[in-house]
């Protein structure tokens, strides 16, 4: 700030080039207000300033004042955006999920000629797969103006890896080898998420030992992969062993991988094993206790779920809340569970009691193991009702006409309730509904689901 202060000062925002310097500083270091405020304050502003800014909101998890900024910059200045620019506007597209956004970003690209610059494809590629397309990812791919780079071979593998697909990400493997096109150490997770995915365990083992056969060695992400790939499929044991066996000290995340697959198949010991160890890491994320809690709900346990919920109150923990988003009209509608706060709430709940007396008539019953609380059944049941991902639907469903595909993000993951209430959504309003939350992709059509994961982004926390 006193660099920005005797900047100001002396008057040198009047020079673009400062001023850009000073912004792209502190949009580096994450100080988004600052780098705003001298946006702002700049008498002269070049390419590079607007540049600067779109990538350091993007890069800040604040996709929407991005595209805001990208929508400025072509409105109010006089100058076009280039390659730069649009891979600022399209990475926050990515993170947001806006698909009309990116289309009409990809179309800018089109006309501009800005096709034939690879990075700009690649980030073309990830759009579409992170907004749910993986099949308009993979026509750019196979059609792009630029000559493919090992990137452009990650990319269009870990999207679909993302998206469940492991057969195609497997055939695409053997692809770039026979094109002379050497797989990295990137390569080889997004091959071996794609085969955690998937569920094909026996792949997936063989692909890693192949990694370290071909002269790469393995880092912290493919072990965790492989950990959660197995875990996945109930090897809990072999998932041990291979923490144990690991040529590196295991890190919190990968316990809380093991952690996880203990509450899918309720393994007491084992989650308890994998507890203590995060306890003597000193790990305090709020997942680690929930996880616990669940598998002790699971089996009844109310005594040791109590136990837990004082250790989180003790340590002052506080669970992440959940929400959706939803983008209807190019607006980024979001919501947390029982929101009264959009101002078409009393369409939306409406919307839901409508639901609730259409899916009944196909035999739903309310999940309600998946509130893992010692509640009344009545309790559990209108605990469920109003979660954020279900206010979504209800509101694209009011927002949008018959037959038109909804998409919703969530920061957590969803629960097995509104699995089954999305499905049947999809088949009596036919209509294909697709949520990501933060693990994986779930497509619902015609009242079935086709799981489609995620690429497990190994450094972030579990929910």
């Amino acid at each position: 700030m006193q660099i920005h202060s005797q900047v100001l000062r002396g008057g040198f925002f009047a020079d673009a080039l400062l001023g850009t310097t000073l912004l792209d500083v502190y949009g580096k270091i994450g100080d988004l207000c600052s780098a705003k405020k001298v946006f702002d304050e700049m008498l002269v502003r070049d390419i590079a300033s607007w540049n600067a800014l779109i990538a350091g909101l993007a890069q800040g998890n604040l996709g929407s004042e991005a595209l805001e900024l990208f929508r400025r910059m072509r409105e109010e200045s006089l100058l076009r955006p280039n390659e730069i620019t649009v891979l600022g506007a399209l990475a926050a597209c990515s993170q947001l999920g806006a698909l009309r956004k990116g289309e009409k970003i990809y179309e800018y690209i089109r006309d501009e000629g800005l096709d034939t610059n690879v990075q700009v494809c690649n980030a073309v590629i990830d759009m579409y797969a992170k907004c749910g397309f993986v099949d308009k990812s993979f026509l750019v791919f196979e059609n792009v103006k630029c000559r493919k780079n090992l990137v452009t071979w990650n990319t269009m593998i870990m999207a679909f890896a993302n998206h469940g697909d492991g057969v195609k990400a497997l055939e695409l493997f053997e692809q770039m080898g026979s094109v002379g096109v050497k797989p990295d150490d990137v390569t080889y997770l997004g091959v071996l998420c794609a085969c955690n995915h998937a569920g094909l365990v026996d792949d997936g083992v063989r692909l890693f030992n192949s990694m370290m056969e071909s002269g790469l060695n393995p880092n912290m992400k493919h072990y965790g992969s492989v950990v959660d790939l197995l875990g996945r499929a109930g090897r809990l044991q072999e998932a041990y062993d291979m923490v144990k066996s690991m040529p590196m000290v295991a890190d919190v995340v990968l316990w809380q991988t093991l952690l996880s697959a203990c509450q899918i198949y309720g393994d007491v010991k084992m989650a308890e094993i994998a507890s203590r160890k995060l306890a003597k890491m000193g790990s305090s994320n709020c997942g680690d206790f929930v996880l616990l809690s669940n598998v002790y709900a699971s089996h009844e346990r109310w005594d040791d779920v109590g136990r837990v919920r004082r250790a989180m109150r003790t340590r002052d923990v506080k669970k992440v809340p959940g929400f959706s988003y939803i983008e209807v009209n190019g607006v980024i509608n979001k919501f947390f569970t029982g929101d009264k706060s959009h101002g078409s709430w009393r369409e939306i709940y409406k919307k839901l009691d409508e639901i609730w007396f259409k899916i009944k008539e196909y035999g739903y019953v309310a999940g309600t193991s998946y509130v893992l609380h010692d509640l009344g059944e009545e309790e559990k049941e209108n605990a469920l009702c109003y979660h954020s991902e279900k206010l979504a639907v209800a509101f694209g469903l009011i927002s949008t006409s018959e037959g038109t595909s909804i998409q919703v993000f969530k920061n957590l993951r969803i629960c097995g309730d509104c699995h089954e209430v999305i499905k049947l959504i999809s088949k009596i309003y036919n209509c294909e509904i697709i949520v990501r939350d933060r693990v994986r992709f779930h497509k619902f059509k015609e009242g079935s689901l086709f799981l489609q994961r995620l690429l497990v982004i190994y450094f972030m926390h579990i929910s």
